[in-house]
């Protein structure tokens, strides 16, 4: 059965370059786990990633541009965009059996980004993009990035929503105080990072973003990144959020939802009570969640859905997410 990762992670130098030029580890504590063997797996889009995919049972990589991608630069983010853009879509037409990719885009400008998209997606044959949170201090649903939506939603291409750090003054209201290393660790990958994907989403959401582009898709990471456990108390502001739906119906018509690695039953089970078996993606996080010994094929065996469910998990639900991207190449 083909097994497609929709959140796969790569790097180039040059954007490394870019973070550091702007001093970014200094306000963003997780631009300091791109380093060692992890850089080394983000930068590789050859022989030893394939390799890696093969240990794994992964037969397709989705690639995007590793958190926080290039929310933090300026207007020199949009040529960075378009060469990153360049050089995936070549590693992609290198092995096309083995590569898609979604575009990066120079949010900070978003007019420029929307065209960075249309071209990434019509001209490369990208399959959608990655944002991460928020954009300066702007959350997503802010009236500036709003073209970078309705470029999304006129392509039918989909957005991955992926965590970034919080704010400095979120990290030091509710992560700070422990030890530095403690400090980094939880305002991050411990939790900070999801909390901070979740409410965007749900941002998007009580912004009426679905109701004025009822056929955008978004997709969450980390089987929701923790949304969809409080699906029964979100709703409980149906009454006050003024949508034209309730809140459980943007869950289940906007919504997709990836493991990222998390290969955990249980939260599989949430996911298709509460957005259904037809929106479950599969993804293993590379290089970040990376376990060796078919894990990823591992689990997809034995994660108790049935078989035309696993299918569609496996690939199918992306492949059909997909299908109306208007690729003109790649």
């Amino acid at each position: 059965m083909k097994l497609i990762g929709i959140e796969e992670h790569f790097l180039t130098a040059e954007v490394r370059q870019a973070w550091a030029a702007i001093g970014l580890e200094a306000s963003d504590p997780s631009v300091a786990v791109h380093s060692g063997t992890i850089e080394k797996r983000l930068i590789d889009l050859a022989e030893d990633r394939l390799a890696l995919m093969d240990e794994s049972g992964l037969d397709v990589q989705v690639l995007s541009l590793t958190t926080p991608a290039l929310h933090d630069l300026g207007p020199q983010a949009v040529d960075v965009a378009r060469r990153v853009n360049d050089a995936v879509a070549q590693a992609v037409a290198r092995h096309p059996d083995r590569f898609q990719a979604l575009a990066t885009l120079p949010v900070a400008m978003p007019d420029e980004a929307a065209l960075e998209l249309e071209r990434c997606v019509r001209t490369l044959g990208f399959k959608g993009t990655m944002l991460c949170g928020r954009v300066g201090t702007r959350n997503l649903d802010h009236p500036d990035l709003q073209p970078i939506f309705r470029c999304a939603d006129s392509l039918k291409a989909p957005i991955l929503l992926h965590p970034r750090t919080p704010e400095a003054a979120v990290r030091t209201a509710y992560y700070s105080g422990l030890s530095p290393q403690v400090d980094a660790a939880f305002s991050t990958y411990g939790l900070g990072w999801h909390y901070d994907a979740g409410v965007q989403f749900l941002r998007l959401v009580l912004a009426g973003t679905f109701d004025r582009m009822p056929g955008l898709q978004l997709i969450l990471g980390h089987w929701g990144e923790l949304v969809l456990f409080y699906a029964e108390r979100l709703a409980a502001m149906d009454g006050v959020a003024g949508l034209a739906e309730p809140i459980a119906t943007y869950l289940r018509r906007n919504l997709y939802v990836t493991a990222s690695g998390m290969f955990l039953p249980h939260f599989l089970d949430r996911a298709v009570a509460i957005v259904g078996a037809d929106r479950l993606l599969f993804s293993t996080d590379f290089p970040y969640q990376y376990r060796p010994g078919r894990d990823a094929r591992r689990f997809l065996e034995a994660c108790g859905l049935d078989e035309a469910a696993k299918a569609g998990f496996a690939h199918g639900n992306w492949l059909r997410l997909i299908r109306d991207c208007p690729a003109e190449g790649g």
